[in-house]
């Protein structure tokens, strides 16, 4: 702890306290306010709401000055709130400051759930291999029945485009468009990316419910029980290629994948087996090279949120990213 985190604790419980103030729902006191970490795209507050009748076990979600991706607290706190009738483990949405008038940056604020995180516990040597595995199985489970939430009955097409057969043509521009607005040099790899990509991208057969950043480290496990899926700030519809895209590529192998035993062609079997659709490869070969075109721009963002000094850590593409990034678009079938 630093010598200015009470300081900074203190006006976070200030303006926590100003913003819940007048809610019925929000009656209570405000205590245990402290930070949790800072991710590369969230700042994390836990606190407690203590009312007559019990404790309620709460997270404050804001925007940090500077990180790798810009999203809308609005479109997640929507998306959250629609999930709540789905059967997915999914934090309840509680309040939201979608402009930060109140709080700050922009924020939303959800109910704790039980368990913890660790995006390397399929590496974990404390964990035997079979109980790895059965955590491997486990994860994939949870991406198919994240694709197959009914996305219509929960009502969020009213808030999430449906981006119909051109969905990896509609995510390639939007990534594009972030490339365009936060780089601060010419980058030949993206620009042979973005060219062959465009010209070989598969059209989809079903639009789905896209998590777009599933990993270890956003599920929480209270031992080998999942007990929630968090981070759907980047959440929209599109092809269910997309996620096993992201989780097969090489640049996620360290947490998705158990050398020998849960390989990324054991994963898609697995995912096959579980939703009963055949996994078109020639498609999915695509969904991996984009993944790595996204990794890069993620962190081409993340260079211009430290030359802006909006962030510590200065990103930028390395080069077992644009070399995993050029291998796949050049296998590209």
């Amino acid at each position: 702890m630093t010598d200015t985190l009470p300081t900074e604790a203190g006006l976070v419980e200030e303006r926590l306290r100003h913003f819940l103030a007048g809610r019925p729902d929000a009656a209570g006191t405000i205590e245990a306010v402290r930070r949790a970490g800072s991710g590369r795209s969230r700042d994390n507050w836990l606190f407690d709401l203590v009312r007559p009748d019990g404790r309620e076990q709460l997270i404050l979600r804001t925007d940090p000055e500077g990180g790798l991706i810009d999203t809308d607290r609005a479109v997640e706190f929507a998306v959250l709130q629609g999930l709540e009738k789905s059967p997915l483990p999914t934090p309840v949405a509680r309040w939201l400051d979608a402009d930060g008038t109140a709080l700050g940056r922009p924020s939303l604020i959800m109910r704790r759930l039980p368990g913890t995180c660790d995006y390397r516990v399929l590496r974990d040597p404390g964990r035997d291999e079979a109980e790895r595995l059965g955590l491997a199985r486990a994860f994939c489970e949870l991406l198919a029945a994240v694709h197959e939430v009914d996305w219509r009955a929960l009502g969020l097409g009213e808030t999430l485009p449906d981006p119909g057969p051109e969905a990896a043509r509609a995510a390639l521009e939007e990534w594009t468009r972030t490339l365009r607005a936060d780089q601060v040099e010419p980058w030949p790899e993206l620009e042979y990316a973005i060219t062959v990509l465009g010209d070989r991208a598969p059209r989809s057969t079903g639009t789905v419910l896209v998590h777009a950043d599933f990993k270890p480290g956003n599920i929480l496990l209270e031992g080998d029980r999942v007990t929630a899926l968090l981070d759907w700030e980047l959440a929209h519809l599109g092809d269910p290629l997309e996620d096993l895209g992201w989780v097969t590529q090489p640049l996620r192998a360290g947490e998705h994948t158990i050398d020998v035993v849960w390989e990324a062609a054991d994963l898609v079997a697995h995912y096959e087996r579980t939703t009963g659709v055949a996994v078109d490869r020639s498609a999915l070969a695509w969904w991996v090279a984009f993944s790595a075109f996204k990794t890069a721009v993620m962190q081409v963002s993340g260079l211009r949120a430290f030359l802006e000094e909006r962030a510590e850590e200065p990103y930028r593409p390395t080069r077992r990213v644009l070399a995993t990034l050029l291998d796949a678009v050049e296998d590209l079938p």
